[in-house]
């Protein structure tokens, strides 16, 4: 009997990543909505959304045996939302919005993993006076209470940085925070939190250190852990260049800290029958212990380093939640006993006049076995209008790869990046 598996934006990679699953030649995938509607978009409505989900799923004329997603808001949301109308495992809303809104976030962690928070201010970035609601001293983050990535997060050195950041949020914001508006409606929002909604945002203590993320499950009340990456950041200290699996760059002491705040912070905001992973930051001179972020997912950004490391996708969890069984992950049953999801970059602003070819990616994978390559652009694409970009610099595409070691890791990459010829003509 064939199981039905709907998957949020599913995209070719991810059904690639899908086939590498137990009992997958018993599972039937079928995207529900496309990447385009659900990540590529710039402008959600959450309404419409779930109003073209539901319709999809009617006129399936089978069961509908599970509902998994991995990308960011809305899908987050989405998919739970979805299951819920089903009776399929899934998180509740409240839980989820406890962990997706940066502000209701920081404040649930400041009562229960308070030595972990740095210290934060909410805002209204359309008051007439911006600098008087924070309370903090140059310089700081600020960022919307959600927000895709990196998007609309500015370091603040002073009141010029403030006025050009909070002009660009103005313009932006509601991209993304009107949908989370219309999330935030169906659940009954902490008095504390009170109207600090969507369109808000979050100034925050600059924190540096090594960042690290375990990712895991919650299913039936029971917390596992089943990963620890590792988040290099770019010499600018701004943007993620670069992440590797399995983690290695804190000691396995701090790497049982971070899994044990991520456990209490989800035990106590109630996440169940769920993925999660969880970005820190540490500072190894005082061995202070900083978390970053909570994301309500597995990450698709690590799903090809599972396989490259483990023999199968972290969706492995997923769609053992989704169908209501206990989620394993298998263990060191890959080709390499390292990976990494490498970033590649432009630093300013230009037009795409020539991409790599299909034929330059298979040079490729033919060059490094069970490395892929993906292109976030096309030719005639500006950088500055691509959707979900950092604030300092243009990602034009992705190289996920494995290696024995960590310095045949950087070694490979230099030359696969050289394989790849791009001509980005400078933005006049």
């Amino acid at each position: 009997m064939t199981t039905n598996i709907f998957v949020l934006g599913m995209t070719d990679l991810q059904r690639d990543e899908l086939e590498t699953l137990k009992g997958a030649d018993g599972y039937r995938f079928h995207g529900l909505l496309d990447y385009d509607q659900l990540v590529g978009e710039t402008d959600y409505d959450l309404e419409v959304l779930l109003d073209r989900s539901r319709q999809q799923l009617e006129e399936f004329s089978e069961d509908v045996d599970a509902i998994v997603c991995h990308w960011d808001f809305p899908s987050s949301i989405i998919g739970p939302i979805l299951s819920a109308e089903r009776d399929l495992p899934a998180p509740s809303l409240k839980s989820l919005l406890a962990c997706e809104h940066k502000y209701w976030s920081r404040l649930a962690q400041r009562e229960v993993v308070p030595e972990v928070v740095p210290a934060f201010c909410a805002f209204d970035p359309f008051a007439e006076d911006v600098r008087g609601q924070i309370d903090l001293d140059f310089p700081f983050w600020v960022k919307p209470v959600k927000a895709h990535s990196s998007e609309l997060g500015f370091a603040i050195h002073d009141e010029e940085d403030l006025a050009e950041a909070v002009a660009q949020i103005r313009q932006e914001i509601g991209a993304v925070g009107d949908a989370f508006d219309q999330a935030l409606a169906r659940v009954e929002v902490p008095d504390e939190v009170g109207t600090v909604g969507g369109n808000s945002c979050l100034a925050e203590r600059i924190v540096t250190g090594i960042q690290a993320a375990p990712e895991g499950t919650v299913f039936r009340g029971v917390f596992r852990d089943h990963g620890l990456i590792d988040m290099h950041k770019d010499d600018d200290g701004t943007s993620i260049s670069r992440i590797d699996y399995p983690g290695a760059s804190v000691p396995d002491e701090v790497q049982a800290r971070m899994v044990d705040i991520s456990r209490r912070y989800l035990e106590h905001v109630g996440f169940d029958n769920g993925a999660f992973n969880v970005e820190f930051m540490w500072e190894q001179e005082t061995d202070q212990l900083w978390l970053i972020e909570i994301n309500t997912r597995i990450s698709q950004s690590h799903s090809e380093l599972f396989i490259l490391v483990d023999g199968a996708s972290n969706h492995e969890v997923v769609v053992d939640i989704a169908l209501g069984r206990e989620p394993r992950m298998p263990h060191r049953e890959g080709q390499y006993a390292v990976a990494a999801k490498a970033a590649i970059f432009h630093d300013t602003d230009g037009v795409v006049r020539h991409v790599p070819t299909e034929q330059d990616k298979e040079a490729v994978t033919e060059r490094f076995p069970g490395t892929r390559v993906t292109l976030l652009v096309e030719e005639g694409d500006r950088l500055s209008e691509l959707p979900h970009q950092d604030t300092y610099r243009y990602l034009w595409g992705n190289v996920y790869l494995g290696a024995t070691d960590r310095d045949e890791l950087q070694r490979r990459y230099d030359e696969i990046v050289a394989m790849l010829p791009i001509e980005i003509e400078a933005a006049g």
